[in-house]
């Protein structure tokens, strides 16, 4: 898709006054059109105390744009035969002590995850097609889906982390990206420039945050990375160097409920036709300190890339709906750069 340098300026101005208008401190943007980065820089501040700015280059965590590299390493063990999407959960070590400890523990992600009764396999983990009768319905997982790690590092006889850097980061080219979990701290590089994290408090005045808390070696999340290195990601996807063209298509296939209907989740993306394109997704969330947005018009061979060292680009949406409209970032792209017209998009 050609883009001027008249339209990139615009965008630019806009996507700024939008981080103003809900106090982003910080926020790092990449644009990649037709396989190369049009669009890459930094607004605002990575630690407003020290006055350091923000860049493409700054390290931030993408929270659950993580997900899509998780799927990118499930769909690449696919190929070599050593994963099977439609093999069962309950097959996999620990998987039953886990299905116990979230059955009795419900909550909003497992009071009706019947992984006790129900065939769950790895494809209803990686698809949010796991809560209630598996394989009919979207609802949005993300502990559920932290998990598909293990089934990953089993079959492969290598840590879940491990197998990012191999299938992903190495191939990519991400210099500036790194796994981060418990027992794995973040490279003293990129910690020494990573964007500091931020909120707004109940008296309106912008605050520090508490860094968010370590977690396990999940697929859900765990990624430290820049822009420009999520632009490697999205460049190194679109030419086949990390997996094959049909492995991408079906990470972008919404999947389908019992009577046909689209669910708009494929195998670690969100996915749906929106205003006639066809539009794939991510978002990722701390809240309180960190979000991202990595979306893609793929018929259009555009993406944005956004990381904020605030919760700023959050939008409200359930957990069983995909409502990619309501971003005013994501509609400041599509109808800007994404080949949207103005009026086409709904607002919903």
């Amino acid at each position: 898709m050609r883009i001027s340098a008249d339209e990139i300026a615009r965008f630019s101005a806009t996507v700024d006054s939008l981080r103003m208008a809900v106090r982003i401190p910080g926020l790092s943007v990449a644009v990649v059109a037709d396989g190369r980065v049009v669009l890459g820089r930094g607004f605002g501040y990575a630690d407003v105390e020290a006055r350091r700015p923000m860049t493409e280059h700054t390290p931030l965590p993408i929270a659950s744009v993580t997900k899509p590299v998780s799927a990118v390493v499930a769909m690449r063990l696919v190929e070599m035969g050593k994963l099977d999407l439609d093999r069962r959960m309950s097959t996999y070590d620990g998987f039953a002590e886990f299905c116990t400890d979230v059955r009795q523990g419900g909550g909003i992600f497992f009071h009706d995850y019947h992984c006790d009764s129900q065939p769950l396999t790895l494809r209803h983990v990686l698809s949010m097609q796991a809560n209630g009768d598996v394989g009919t319905r979207f609802f949005y997982n993300p502990a559920s889906y932290s998990w598909a790690s293990r089934p990953m590092a089993q079959v492969a006889g290598t840590p879940f982390s491990d197998l990012v850097a191999e299938y992903v980061f190495g191939p990519a080219g991400m210099t500036r990206s790194a796994r981060i979990h418990r027992r794995l701290p973040l490279r003293p590089d990129l910690a020494a420039d990573k964007a500091q994290p931020y909120h707004v408090d109940s008296t309106g005045a912008l605050v520090r945050s508490p860094e968010p808390p370590p977690q396990g070696d999940g697929a859900a999340g765990g990624v430290v990375s820049t822009a420009s290195d999520m632009a490697r990601f999205d460049i190194a996807l679109d030419d086949g160097r990390l997996v094959s063209e049909a492995s991408r298509e079906a990470m972008w296939t919404p999947g389908r409920g019992p009577s046909g209907a689209g669910l708009p989740y494929g195998l670690g993306w969100f996915a749906k036709d929106v205003a006639g394109h066809r539009v794939v997704w991510h978002t990722g969330l701390w809240e309180g300190a960190y979000s991202a947005l990595y979306l893609k018009v793929p018929d259009e061979h555009v993406t944005l890339i956004l990381l904020a060292n605030s919760d700023g680009l959050q939008w409200s949406t359930r957990l069983d709906e995909a409502a990619i409209e309501r971003s005013p970032f994501a509609r400041a792209f599509l109808t800007s750069l994404g080949g949207f017209g103005v009026s086409a998009l709904p607002r919903r």
